[in-house]
């Protein structure tokens, strides 16, 4: 009609990203050195090929079900839930879930996207992964992954893990990895860069799979991808045990696979709030926490852009942490773009506050968490208390007391 004007183009929704070149916003991308470059168009490609083939997702679906145990079920706290309300007026306290990521095989949500880049390997042709221990949970679920697919497995290990994670290279051992003494990392940090050099230098004959949804693209949009079944599983089970969606969904973050995987496929839908918890450590002070997208700034970092912790030189600054696995100086692109986008609320809590809640968790429920899910449990009592016994908070439990990380 004449003298109308035109209507303004919806903007993107946050799920649309990344851009092509892996660009969620201002962060991600890729920068790193020449040698690497192949080996992430390679992966790129082998993606591109598997995320329009349906035979390879069918597969993958296979292979969650029968040898990782998905779906993992969704349990009703009663007892949590309970101890959350004692010191409330009669109707108030939400009720409390645990999506129970502790019960999938190696105990650790990790099998997930494990999985994932071991089948993508073998379509590529590869026959050997490299991975960073990472704490101990994701050295043995990488090697697990290696195993059931029959293929070579390099875990890199730092100091920390030779001396913290040593039941997990046992068992990533007893899956026939090749435990790698990487001890003159001083970090997480410093051992994954060990195994990213190790698959650069492999010329294409070996797959590479991150801890988490960190590093130059396309590695934080296939973690993601691999990861999103947590989500997905979770929004079908609140329809058919809440009859509707989470009003809250709590997850901790560390370098971000755990809460990616379990918030992406409800990031459109801003009726259900998002809340990831970071490691508060043992102060707000640099180097007594792990608290990147809490306390930190945008930077570069591990070939990408986003939120760090970072000297004033530009060096990381070390981690605090009871919990190995959220132990990192950055944190994921897609977190650093959802944190600007005022799309999820990030938050810490303590050393102290997640030992506590683990605590309290194995005395209502006689389930015991491990200490990186004790601060998104530690943190859902609290918005318990601020919400009607109609509403519903979904707790990502993400690892088992006797795993050192997510």
């Amino acid at each position: 009609m004449a003298g109308v004007p035109p209507k303004a183009p919806l903007p993107p929704k946050l799920s649309e990203s990344p851009s092509p070149d892996g660009m969620f916003g201002a962060f991600g991308g890729s920068s790193v050195p020449e040698a690497a470059t192949a080996s992430l168009q390679q992966i790129s490609e082998a993606f591109a090929r598997a995320e329009s083939d349906s035979g390879f997702w069918d597969d993958l679906l296979s292979h969650l079900r029968t040898f990782a145990g998905r779906a993992t079920p969704m349990f009703a706290a009663e007892g949590l839930t309970a101890h959350a309300r004692e010191r409330l007026p009669r109707g108030d306290g939400a009720r409390l879930w645990l999506k129970r990521e502790d019960l999938a095989h190696t105990g650790s949500l990790a099998i997930n996207h494990a999985l994932g880049f071991a089948l993508l390997a073998v379509k590529s042709g590869q026959r050997r992964l490299i991975a960073p221990a990472t704490g101990g949970a994701h050295a043995v679920a990488v090697a697990a992954a290696a195993a059931h697919f029959g293929l070579g497995c390099d875990i890199f290990a730092s100091a920390a893990d030779l001396q913290h994670a040593a039941n997990h290279l046992a068992k990533a051992r007893h899956f026939g990895a090749q435990v790698i003494d990487d001890a003159a990392s001083g970090s997480n940090i410093d051992t994954l860069l060990s195994a990213l050099q190790a698959w650069a230098q492999s010329e294409g004959q070996a797959m590479m799979i991150p801890a988490a949804a960190v590093g130059p693209h396309p590695f934080p949009i296939l973690v993601r991808e691999f990861q999103s079944i947590i989500g997905r599983e979770t929004m079908a089970q609140s329809l058919r045990q809440m009859t509707k969606l989470p009003d809250v969904i709590v997850s901790c973050v560390g370098m971000s696979a755990e809460a990616a995987g379990i918030f992406y496929p409800f990031i459109d839908d801003a009726k259900v709030k998002l809340v990831g918890v970071e490691a508060g450590g043992r102060s707000g002070a640099p180097g007594e926490h792990a608290a990147p997208l809490s306390m930190g700034h945008p930077g570069a970092m591990l070939g990408h852009h986003t939120y760090t912790l970072r000297s004033e030189d530009g060096e990381a600054i070390p981690t605090l942490s009871a919990a190995p696995g959220l132990g990192y100086p950055l944190a994921g692109p897609e977190h650093a773009f959802w944190k600007d986008a005022g799309r999820v609320r990030y938050t810490v809590a303590g050393d102290s506050e997640a030992m506590h809640a683990v605590g309290l968790l194995a005395r209502t429920e006689g389930i015991l968490a491990s200490l990186e899910a004790g601060h998104a449990v530690a943190e859902a009592l609290k918005l318990a208390a601020e919400l009607k016994a109609d509403q519903n908070i979904v707790i990502n439990l993400s690892g088992r007391g006797e795993t050192a990380s997510v």
